[in-house]
Parts: structure tokens; C-alpha cells; sequence
């Protein structure tokens, strides 16, 4: 054999190997491992009607005048969540920067909890008359007097924005609606420009509608059934504007101890449930909570430690994110 014959087959013989190599290690590569699913807690800093009494109703008109009980239940709130590799995802009303002191605050933005604006007043969004903008102005008409309600809604928003800027240094992240709504701002592109308009590139409106039975009974199989469906409903998803939609997921604290009447025992196994089907389905899961409901009806924290022992137990299927970081691979670039 020549040595030009012999190189021609050496290289040949080489080239085979290596194909087959890189074929067999192709197919020894192991698949590539789904995203893990992300569980977000999010809590409406905000006073809450028929809390901590069920006859309590004055803070239709104070959502912003946070009480000492619900202050300190959202900072232990976030040190447990923290604890457990996460960050809460905080709305604040621009009206509660009216308090003399906002350390808390400030305490919650150094340990890297989110902070989003929730509007000055908790507004409608959906309001067409000034009185179904917000319970303080159908008794104080001539705070908004002479404004269309849309002006009122788009001015309250900046308000809040504003009082951030100036009592914490930082603007919010993110934006949620005061309430939420099936159809979320679907049949609304006139919001979704004014939020756009005002530098929010993602919304939290979105709330499905579901089931709750009768008030006072534990959920039967089909509110459970409505329930399940409502994971699936609360994916995050970008409306035709370009701005990103991140649902809330059901059942809320407010769902449970005001529309439903549920012990605490329902509402921990529903959490459960609904954190469980999203590890299930690789999905995500946007806890809703107010401070101001949980500091009265579940006082030892039983749901934030149920979240935080379900997610770190699933570490390889699961993590915390705040709502930005599920907001930010769907933003248009």
C-alpha cells in the first residue's frame, strides 16, 4: 500500500470514528430538562373590608391607612419567603406613603422584595361614572371634580408613581389592578395604551372566575373542579398592544375568608393544590394575598410556610420568581 493510499484510508477511518462518536454521544445526551415551574408571591399592601372584624367596613375609604398588624405581617411575610431562596412581589397604594414613617418599606426594597404600584386610591380601572371610581370620592365629589373618570384613573396612577419616587427613592415594579377581572384589560385596549403611555410594559389584572359554593361550607368537588380550571386560566400571556398580562391565580385570601367564608384548613389545601398542579405542569402560580386579611384569619403564617416548604421540597421542578422576572421573556425587545 502506498503512503498516499495509506494516509487516505488513516483519514478515513478517522472521519468514520468521529462521525459515530458524535452519533453515539448525540444519542447518549440526555433531554433537555423542561423549565421548572415559577411560583410568585404577590401581596396587596392595602386595608381590607370585613377585616380583622367581619362589620369593619370604614377602609373602603382608608385602603391606604395600613394599621401596625398588617405592616409587621408583611415584613415577617418576606423574611419567610426570603428564607426559603424568594422575594415577595408587594403593590402599594400611593396613599400609604402619606404615613409619617415608611422604613418598612424601605426595609422591604434593601431586601430585595418588589415593589408595585397599585394605583394612589385603589381605583377602578373600569369605572364610567366618578362614583364608581373609588368609595372616597362618592363621599368627597370635589377631590376629582370637572375629570372625565379616565383622567381621574390615568392621574391616580402617576400619583402613586410620584409618591414612590419621592418617600422611597425607587418607581415601582410593575403595575396591578385594584380588583381583578376575567377578561383582564382584553376588551379595554384604551388602558392598555395608558399603561403603556406611562412606561408599565406589564400588567396584573387578570383574575378567572370560579366557583366558591355556598358561603360558610367547605368546597364541594365542583368548586374544586371550577378551581383546577382557573390554574389554567391565570398563565401569563401579551396582549395585542405589546403589553404583558400576569394573572392572578385562585383562589385569593379575600375569595376565601370574604366570598366563601372558608376555614383555614380550605384555603391551605386549596394553595396546595393550585401549587402543586403548577409543579405538575412546569406553569406558573401567582399567589394573591393581603396582609391585612391574613394577619386576622391566619395569624402563624400556615399558607406563606406551605408555599415555601412546597417549593423548596420541589427544587428541581420549582423556584421562586418575582412577577418582573415572569414578565421579562415576554416583553417585546
Amino acid at each position: 500500500m502506498s503512503c498516499s493510499t495509506a494516509s487516505l484510508s488513516r483519514r478515513s477511518f478517522l472521519t468514520s470514528t468521529a462521525a459515530a462518536a458524535v452519533t453515539l454521544a448525540a444519542h447518549s445526551l440526555p433531554a433537555a430538562e423542561p423549565p421548572k415551574a415559577r411560583i410568585a408571591v404577590s401581596l396587596d399592601l392595602e386595608m381590607c373590608r370585613n377585616f380583622p372584624a367581619w362589620d369593619d367596613t370604614h377602609w373602603d375609604y382608608e385602603k391606604g391607612n395600613l394599621d401596625d398588624a398588617t405592616k409587621q405581617y408583611a415584613l415577617e411575610a418576606a423574611r419567610r419567603i426570603k428564607a426559603a431562596g424568594g422575594r415577595v412581589h408587594f403593590f402599594a397604594l400611593g396613599r400609604t406613603l402619606e404615613q409619617a414613617n415608611v422604613d418598612w418599606l424601605l426595609e422591604l426594597i434593601r431586601e430585595g422584595h418588589r415593589i408595585g404600584n397599585h394605583t394612589y386610591d385603589h381605583v377602578n380601572l373600569m369605572a364610567k361614572t366618578p362614583a364608581e371610581i373609588q368609595y372616597r370620592f362618592q363621599r368627597s365629589p370635589w377631590l376629582i371634580e370637572g375629570e372625565e373618570p379616565q383622567q381621574t384613573i390615568a392621574r391616580n396612577i402617576r400619583l402613586a408613581e410620584r409618591a414612590m419616587i419621592q418617600r422611597l427613592g425607587t418607581g415601582p415594579s410593575g403595575f396591578r389592578t385594584p380588583g381583578g377581572y376575567p377578561q383582564g384589560l382584553r376588551e379595554r385596549p384604551d388602558l392598555q395604551e395608558l399603561l403603556l403611555g406611562q412606561g408599565y410594559r406589564w400588567v396584573s389584572s387578570v383574575y378567572p372566575r370560579h366557583d366558591v359554593g355556598t358561603a360558610g361550607a367547605p368546597p364541594t368537588a365542583k368548586v374544586l373542579e371550577s378551581i383546577d380550571a382557573g390554574y389554567a386560566a391565570s398563565q401569563p400571556f401579551v396582549y395585542p398592544s405589546g403589553l404583558v398580562e400576569l394573572p392572578m391565580s385562585p383562589v385569593s385570601d379575600i375569595g376565601a375568608f370574604r366570598n366563601a367564608r372558608w376555614p383555614l384548613e380550605a384555603f391551605l389545601d386549596v394553595t396546595r393544590r393550585g401549587i402543586e398542579w403548577t409543579i405538575a405542569n412546569r406553569a406558573i402560580f401567582d399567589f394573591l394575598g393581603h396582609p391585612a386579611c391574613l394577619v386576622a384569619k391566619d395569624p402563624e403564617f400556615k399558607t406563606i410556610d406551605l408555599i415555601a416548604r412546597l417549593v423548596k421540597g420541589a427544587e428541581s421542578k420549582a423556584t421562586f420568581a418575582t412577577l418582573d422576572e415572569i414578565a421579562a421573556p415576554l416583553q417585546p425587545t
